[in-house]
């Protein structure tokens, strides 16, 4: 129950568990839009390709590759990709906030 001059809450809760799952469907949804995962996909490789040459330079130079280190090389270029899609979201849902 809200209290009389009190701002209503975005969400109806019926359930405990229907914030929380508000809250993360409306995240999922903006990560997913393709104004997030083009910006995320020029970060991830751009930052990646350099952190690619920075931490397995050596080894492609000398034709080291193996699988481990292919799936390691996969994993640096999603480390930006999260964490631009992150902040990406978390800058739109706060201007959502304030607006």
């Amino acid at each position: 129950m809200v209290a009389p001059g009190a701002p209503a809450s975005r969400y109806t809760a019926r359930s405990p568990r229907s914030v929380p799952e508000a809250i993360l469907n409306e995240w999922l949804t903006l990560a997913c839009s393709p104004r997030i995962v083009r910006r995320a996909l020029k970060y991830a490789i751009g930052v990646g390709s350099v952190l690619i040459v920075i931490n397995h330079g050596d080894a492609l130079l000398h034709g080291d590759i193996s699988l481990g280190r292919i799936l390691r090389m996969i994993l640096t270029v999603c480390v930006p990709y999260c964490v631009s899609t992150a902040s990406s979201v978390s800058s739109v849902l706060e201007h959502k906030r304030e607006s």
